[in-house]
């Protein structure tokens, strides 16, 4: 089962239901009552498969978007306030780790100024550190 075909099940659940509404709007007697009975039938059968259908889809949405769209909140404002989130976390997570450098470019300097016969073992622990980025954020190196 594919979630097009879900996709569709519903839009057709939303046209049975537009239908109903347009026979229910001009009620004209028992002939409209006939056909009310016939979409309402058809309603009932596309809601079934609907059910059926959806029920083995292997989608998993997290509990969260279910509470907030039950507590009639919109799930794109959901998925927009988790994004700010998360981009909050990683301009943190970079501030932390553009500290780190300037610490450890600090320190550097430091040992040498106090030490000078480690200059070269210092450089060299340097240069490994800058060709290789420790901590990668949306793809870029954090240095």
């Amino acid at each position: 089962m594919s979630v097009d075909r879900v996709d569709d099940q519903i839009k057709d659940v939303i046209q049975d239901l537009f239908q109903i509404q347009a026979a229910a709007h001009g009620y004209a007697g028992p002939q409209t009552q006939q056909e009310l009975v016939r979409l309402i039938t058809r309603l009932v059968g596309s809601l079934s498969t609907l059910s059926h259908d959806a029920s083995t889809l292997q989608t998993r949405i997290p509990p969260e978007i279910i509470d907030y769209v039950d507590d009639g909140r919109n799930p794109d404002i959901y998925t927009r306030e988790f994004v700010e989130l998360v981009q909050k976390g990683n301009q943190y997570l970079k501030g932390k780790s553009e500290a780190f450098t300037g610490f450890r470019d600090a320190l550097a300097d430091e040992i040498t100024k106090a030490w000078p016969d480690m200059k070269k073992d210092v450089e060299s622990v340097l240069q490994d550190k800058v060709a290789e980025p420790a901590v990668k954020l949306n793809g870029t190196s954090a240095s």
